[in-house]
């Protein structure tokens, strides 16, 4: 671990070894993010090196790999990000240590690092010049640490250079052990912190839903099918897919949030959780869904929300009448470009606080988001939303409009094979066939099954909820023993049934239409 080297004629030095250098170089970085998450929860959790370091990566992400991203891992997506930016984290600092080791440029590595961080946490939509300090302290006690560490090796002068050597080697690891011992401690700190200043998820347990004075009607036996297998009719909070740009939850308290309307209208206004209660709330049934969603994906949920008619609040700032479009930003600084005769034509768009009967779970919004049925999310569901900007498409650009995808987005008609199973094995006879179609704001018409290439069968569809919820669909197959493909097609109330020409998300929604291959036996 410990190697001798002569620096002059009389002292004898020691140096680390590889490994023990790539070791203090780790922990160097373990500082870095330790001290910079500290002081990032103190001034404000979004300006912490790794939230700005990630966000920015999840910015710059190119499109067909946020999507492969997205198909592969899901609500999953974000796990996945920081494992492999803990790596790449881990191999960078661990090649500082070593290129200090020997050529002393290890610690210039870092500060270009920490520059170029520092950079892109001042460039966090809402950055404020002090978004650069946590960086800038996390590197200064990284190089602190790294100096260190590889000093502490030193053999002192006439030294036995076995003994030297030992000597070397406990003075690194006590050092390493109190830089590990220190880093891990100011991370826990600034996450403790963090939640003493703002401890959402207790405001959270402590909000009221507000009772609506028009409730969403019950579910009747008619309206949902008992299959193993089957998507539930209601997703649960839990369950409810999770796809946002979001690497940290943005942690607004129900006190201090504050939801601004401006821009193109007669006056500013702005509202409080207070001044929400004192209106009438009402519930609706709603599906969403993902523009990133793959034919046959599970990007899509049902939930009742519980909120406030978007309308009534544009009325009240009085919409000019050449407006065609609201921007609105989320907490962390996300855009959504919604068209506002989406949120005032009638149907149930909503500034929602309650979802299923409780509050926003935290990752999906608390304290209010918008939902504005018939629209993929990306362009109506904004979360965490704090200000409505009234404009026009041809004067702003939403975040992701700004990156290739479509102005206007409305949700494709679509269905999915639930069960069976992809490649299930199953016996010969009656096989039931599910699984569930949407067209929010249209509404299904009829779903058919094809097996393998024959006609096209009817399937018994649910009665419908309403034109914005998704339908259970089943049908009844007499299979026969051989390997078999199973495909589906829904059709919507304006008579558009799912082409069959498969297309990716990019830009505006996939299409295509949902197969299985099954075996009879």
């Amino acid at each position: 671990m410990i190697e001798t080297g002569t620096r002059g004629p009389t002292a004898h030095r020691g140096t680390l070894g590889f490994a023990a250098a790539a070791l203090a170089g780790v922990l160097a970085g373990a500082a870095v993010l330790g001290i910079g998450e500290l002081v990032g929860a103190i001034l404000d959790p979004r300006s912490s090196p790794f939230f700005a370091a990630g966000a920015t990566v999840v910015d710059h992400t190119p499109r067909q790999l946020r999507e492969e991203a997205i198909r592969r891992f899901g609500s999953h997506d974000k796990d996945v990000l920081f494992a492999a930016m803990g790596a790449a984290m881990v191999a960078l600092s661990a090649l500082c240590g070593v290129l200090e080791r020997r050529r002393r440029i290890g610690s210039a590595v870092f500060a270009v690092l920490g520059i170029a961080i520092a950079g892109a946490a001042l460039r966090r939509p809402d950055a404020q010049w002090w978004y650069a300090i946590p960086t800038a302290a996390g590197v200064v006690a990284g190089l602190i640490a790294l100096r260190l560490l590889l000093g502490s090796a030193g053999i002192p002068v006439h030294a036995d250079p076995s003994d030297g050597i030992r000597l070397g080697r406990r003075r690194f690891l006590a050092m390493a052990a109190g830089v590990g011992a220190i880093a891990v401690g100011a991370a826990a700190a600034g996450r403790f912190v963090a939640q003493r200043l703002r401890d959402v998820a207790a405001d959270r347990s402590r909000f009221v839903v507000p009772k609506p004075v028009s409730d969403v009607a019950p579910v009747s036996p008619a309206m949902t099918r008992s299959v193993p297998g089957l998507t539930a009719f209601v997703t649960p909070g839990t369950d409810f897919y999770r796809v946002d740009t979001a690497l940290q939850v943005p942690a607004v308290s129900s006190a201090e949030w504050r939801l601004r309307i401006h821009g193109m209208v007669d006056r500013t206004v702005e509202f409080t959780m207070d001044d929400l209660r004192r209106r009438p709330a009402i519930a609706r049934m709603i599906t969403l869904t993902c523009v990133s969603n793959e034919v046959g994906g599970t990007l899509a949920g049902n939930a009742v929300w519980t909120g406030y008619r978007l309308a009534d609040l544009f009325h009240e700032a009085g919409v000019h009448p050449d407006a065609d479009m609201v921007l609105s930003r989320s907490a962390d600084g996300f855009t959504a470009g919604t068209p506002i005769q989406a949120m005032t034509d009638g149907r149930d768009a909503l500034l929602a606080v309650g979802m299923n009967g409780a509050p926003l779970p935290l990752e999906h919004g608390y304290p209010a988001r918008l939902v504005v049925p018939g629209l993929y999310g990306y362009v109506s569901a904004t979360k965490w939303v704090v200000d409505l900007e009234v404009t026009r498409f041809d004067r702003a650009q939403a975040y992701w409009t700004a990156r290739g995808w479509a102005e206007q987005a409305p949700i494709k008609t679509a269905s999915r094979i639930d069960v069976p199973a992809a490649f299930a094995s199953l016996p010969a006879g009656p096989v039931v066939v599910a699984g569930v179609a949407w067209a929010q704001h249209r509404g299904i018409a009829s779903v058919q099954v094809q097996v393998d290439d024959g006609p096209w069968h009817a399937a018994d569809l649910t009665t419908e909820y309403s034109p914005d919820t998704w339908r259970q669909w089943t049908y009844r197959w007499q299979a026969t023993p051989g390997t078999h493909t199973l495909r589906v097609r829904a059709t919507d109330t304006t008579g558009t049934t799912q082409p069959a020409q498969r297309r990716p998300p990019m830009p505006d929604g996939a299409t295509g239409r949902h197969s299985r291959t099954v075996s009879v036996r």
